[in-house]
């Protein structure tokens, strides 16, 4: 695949906005995603924000770019096991930081509610990628995927949506609440243990040790001052409610489900991949609710198959043409003949 190289900062290397806990790290992985953040200018209602990403080192020239989101309140980093093997397939990869989460910088802080979220998505799309994609969302990131793709169909390719949360009513009844409490809520949110919970839940056997890590990998953005504000936004704005835009989905999905998901059930998978007009469903084995984290070499094989298939297709085509055109060629020559022939007396009349 003809690429067109980019720069790429030094490994382990974090970037200076990057919180300072971001040194306790022990992931290898995640230290190396982390050393590739950088932050574009992004124009939002006028205003720029210094959006976080991780940008491909390469651009590549005959496919789709594939642009990675991330679930509820987490970031990039969520990418770290599964990023290096796309880019090792030749896909020009983008892992980009949906407004309110990850590492953008929001000391003049934006709204932060599901318009916004869009719209930040949009432009950083078209001033940055400017090519429709693969929009890939996880989690509550296939909720954002949703709502761009329908709003926005011409920047979107195709659509690949994991352990989906997509049929939630938004943030329910916490939109309704004052906003003290709603401050109290995300406290608990950032809470160590709540995290530490969550990932019980999420993945199958977990050990301590790496627990205690990731833990510290899916908390790393919440350390920014302006994290409760954003969160606080969000939630009292409604969150996602996409339930009704599913059907208007347009592009081809493939969606890709853990079997042994805890967060979401396997019958959503089974619902979803039937209310979306052209869907393919594919199931992890032995997986949680996060296969791009606990079975990357699966998620990566997965998207790339998915991102190649037209190109195979054709190419299947474009050999059964030829073929057929070498095993009938008395065929194609009398059709010439006779042509040329009915055409003589116009193109050479008699003298």
């Amino acid at each position: 695949m003809p690429m067109t190289s980019m720069c790429s900062s030094p490994p382990n290397q974090f970037p200076p906005f990057l919180p300072k806990q971001a040194e306790k790290i022990k992931d290898p992985f995640a230290r190396r995603l982390a050393s590739r953040i950088s932050r574009l200018p992004v124009n939002l209602f006028g205003n720029s924000v210094m959006s976080s990403c991780v940008k491909p080192i390469a651009r590549g020239e005959t496919s789709a770019p594939v642009v990675l989101l991330h679930g509820f309140d987490s970031s990039c980093l969520e990418w770290r096991y599964t990023y290096p093997l796309l880019e090792e397939a030749g896909l020009e990869t983008w892992a980009i930081d949906i407004l309110g989460w990850g590492f953008s910088s929001l000391e003049s802080l934006p709204s932060c509610d599901v318009a916004s979220k869009r719209e930040h998505l949009f432009q950083l799309w078209k001033s940055h990628i400017s090519r429709p994609m693969i929009l890939v969302g996880p989690s509550l990131g296939a909720a954002a995927a949703i709502d761009f793709a329908v709003s926005y169909p011409e920047a979107v390719e195709k659509l690949v949506l994991i352990d989906a949360s997509v049929f939630a009513e938004g943030t329910g009844n916490m939109a309704n609440l004052p906003k003290p409490l709603a401050y109290a809520g995300v406290a608990v949110l950032k809470s160590f243990p709540l995290r530490f919970y969550v990932n019980v839940l999420a993945f199958i056997g977990l050990p301590l040790s790496t627990n205690l890590d990731w833990t510290n990998i899916g908390s790393l953005h919440c350390q920014y001052p302006w994290w409760a504000d954003a969160s606080v936004d969000f939630m009292l704005s409604g969150g996602y409610n996409v339930t009704g835009q599913i059907s208007r989905v347009k592009q081809r999905t493939l969606i890709i489900w853990g079997e042994n998901d805890k967060v979401i059930s396997n019958d959503l998978a089974k619902r979803l991949v039937g209310e979306l007009p052209n869907a393919t469903l594919r199931q992890v084995p032995n997986c949680g609710h996060l296969p791009h984290v606990e079975k990357p070499s699966d998620v990566a094989k997965l998207i790339v198959d998915f991102v190649s298939e037209d190109k195979h297709q054709n190419t299947r085509s474009g050999e059964e043409e030829e073929d057929n055109k070498r095993r009938h060629p008395s065929k194609q020559s009398k059709w010439g003949e006779e042509t040329v022939l009915a055409l003589a007396p116009c193109l050479y009349p008699s003298p």
